[in-house]
């Protein structure tokens, strides 16, 4: 099964509101990056994977025009009815986080929750390079990954190694470790990595 397939059939099989990582609100990592101040909401945003679309219409009130894209055609569905629902007008897209459909310089900023660490490590330079190329020039882009404080895994990361995969296309300004309770009452390990297109 392909990884079209298998995320299909999450959204398909599960209530979409039971999935561990929907928790039926913004993330909080996000809501106070806004506030911080460190991305103005202003321009246009890309939140890449975005499931239901909770983040995406978050980033819409904030003041971004604003994109969600996902794999799964049932969770795009979700995300455009609940966009129309709460009055944001977004465009979303069903696709691959490896062939991503805008044009170069495109973005103001791109949030990432949860994508790079389903990215096969044969991967990474394709995702990162086409991450670098729909961002504009000093846009900002918001990566939040599964840390290695969970347990050992392949796509569990340390802060060294978020730096040694991406200080070459960024300058990373800030690497926030920080815990979530998730929506099936685990309490998880992220790193939050706030980075500038070079």
């Amino acid at each position: 099964m392909g990884k079209y397939d298998e995320w299909e059939e999450i959204y398909r099989k599960y209530p979409a509101e039971s999935l561990p990582w929907e928790l039926g609100k913004p993330r909080s990592v996000l809501v106070d990056l806004i506030k911080s101040k460190k991305v103005i909401p202003k321009g246009k945003a890309l939140d890449m994977c975005c499931g239901l679309g909770t983040n995406t219409i978050y980033l819409a009130k904030a003041g971004f025009e604003t994109i969600g894209i996902d794999i799964s055609k049932t969770a795009v569905g979700y995300a455009r009815k609940k966009s129309l629902e709460a009055g944001v007008d977004i465009k979303f897209y069903a696709g691959t986080f490896l062939h991503l459909p805008f044009e170069d310089g495109e973005f103001d900023f791109v949030f990432d929750m949860g994508c790079f660490h389903h990215v096969l490590p044969e991967d990474r330079e394709k995702f990162i390079r086409g991450v670098r190329r729909v961002l504009k020039k000093e846009g900002h882009y918001f990566m939040v990954c599964v840390s290695n404080k969970n347990g050992a895994a392949w796509n569990h990361f340390s802060k060294k190694e978020i730096i040694a995969i991406f200080s070459y296309y960024f300058d990373i300004i800030d690497i926030d470790h920080f815990s979530s309770v998730e929506g099936n009452g685990y309490t998880r390990f992220f790193y939050a990595t706030l980075m500038t297109k070079i």
